[in-house]
């Protein structure tokens, strides 16, 4: 059998903005279908298929949605978040979702809604996404006027620029009305989320793979990628390679294969240097490292994370001490400054990171270096302040040379003009997109 294409599918051949043609394929079915289920069916189906969230914890929806107490049980509303906030440096899969198939996305959201009897669909997108936030209001309002969100009410909520509320609890926070901060946990978002009321928050891509989970069947869609994490990614690919853009590809597939048979290799014949698997914040990989699976456990297993799945190409140009600089730079500016580890530290590894590249460091400011990502990691209330480190840390691990180059020389081995172009760019620069067919 050959593997579907299960989200951007039908988006090459028409229009799937409008709602006549995203019916034509089929839209809007599988939501007509699962109305007349139960909601633990839809859940048990989910579950089945074992769809592992596509944000970047990689934590299975159908768990989050058996998390939420069932309506006989619960005393207020419950509601469905959408993470739209799509802001990690490399990301852009969720704006191409959005900016193609924005039914799709909403159908997943009144799925489940159903699972949950929710009362109400929050689309919480970037701020800056204004392109997608326009396609979605049209989506949203031509599926409104067909009668098709029943008794669910729909809000689309566009944020104001702040990474942090990418984090399910500050973008809570945000959606109230709040400062987008995290919030303490236990309680998590199932049991007391938006308004204190039982939440399921998901990423977009995760939604979007709910309508083609209940068309094909658990089963089969079982059969797309590897056994740990079924069906199909969005990969970004960016950086230095010859053709960046988005493919849809099964989970499992080798950062060789990506970046040599869809991307079609290295700008320039130069040679590779660094993979960044996930998104700015995870640990960088080395060249040695190729064939390393791109599914959630095995890019674990090497000693990273599959993250966002933005996967980022640095080439023999880049020196490594700039690229933490810049990356940590983005994280200081950032970090909410809730937690003093994450708000102190990061601007410590800015200075040390300047220092060092400035040619004024000495050996006790790499080791500084170190103790400092040591005293920050795992000590904030949300992830942020480990994406600081994870990249930072990892750089120094991995290429300790090229820091320690930078010490014994006194200054910037690449002379201070390393060629960064395109990595870990804002996700809002890459539009090329080039959808690759899911192989059989």
């Amino acid at each position: 059998m050959a593997a579907e294409l299960t989200v951007l599918m039908g988006a090459d051949e028409r229009d799937l903005t409008r709602l006549d043609e995203y019916q034509a394929i089929g839209g809007y079915r599988q939501l007509a279908r699962v109305r007349k289920l139960s909601p633990s069916a839809v859940i048990e189906e989910i579950s089945k298929a074992s769809l592992r969230g596509r944000g970047g914890a990689g934590f299975p929806m159908g768990r989050k949605l058996s998390l939420v107490p069932p309506a006989d049980k619960r005393n207020g509303p419950a509601y469905v978040v959408a993470n739209a906030d799509e802001s990690e440096p490399g990301a852009f899969k969720d704006r191409e979702i959005i900016r193609r198939v924005p039914h799709r996305l909403v159908e997943g959201c009144l799925i489940a809604a159903h699972a949950i009897q929710a009362q109400a669909v929050f689309i919480y997108i970037r701020g800056e996404y204004l392109a997608e936030t326009l396609v979605l209001e049209a989506a949203i309002e031509e599926a409104r006027r067909a009668g098709l969100f029943g008794e669910v009410k729909v809000v689309l909520h566009r944020g104001a620029g702040a990474y942090i509320c990418g984090e399910e609890s500050a973008l809570l926070e945000s959606l109230e009305g709040s400062r987008g901060q995290p919030r303490p946990r236990p309680p998590f978002p199932p049991v007391a989320g938006l308004y204190m009321q039982p939440t399921l928050i998901n990423n977009v891509q995760t939604l979007a793979s709910v309508p083609a989970i209940m068309e094909l069947g658990a089963e089969r869609y079982a059969e797309l990628g590897v056994a740990s994490a079924p069906g199909t990614v969005v990969y970004s690919l960016s950086g230095n390679v010859n053709r960046p853009g988005n493919y849809e590809l099964p989970l499992g597939v080798t950062l060789r294969e990506l970046i040599f048979e869809y991307g079609q290799g290295i700008a320039d014949g130069r040679a590779l240097k660094a993979i960044i698997p996930g998104g700015s914040s995870v640990p960088v990989f080395t060249p040695d490292q190729l064939d390393v699976q791109l599914d959630f456990d095995s890019v674990q297993a090497a000693g990273s994370y599959l993250g966002s799945a933005a996967v980022i190409v640095v080439d023999e140009r880049a020196c490594m001490v700039q690229l933490a600089l810049r990356a940590e730079k983005f994280y200081m500016h950032e970090s909410c400054g809730k937690c003093t580890p994450c708000r102190e530290g990061t601007r410590w590894l800015v200075r040390l990171l300047e220092t060092i590249e400035a040619g004024d460091g000495t050996q006790a400011d790499l080791d500084l270096v170190a103790e400092v990502c040591d005293r920050i990691e795992g000590k904030s209330l949300c992830a942020l302040g480990d994406f600081a480190v994870w990249c930072v840390g990892s750089y120094l691990e991995k290429f300790r040379d090229e820091f320690q180059q930078h010490v014994d020389e006194g200054g910037c081995p690449f002379g201070g003009e390393s060629s960064t172009d395109g990595v870990l760019a804002p996700s809002d620069q890459h539009t090329h997109t080039a959808m690759a067919q899911v192989p059989a």
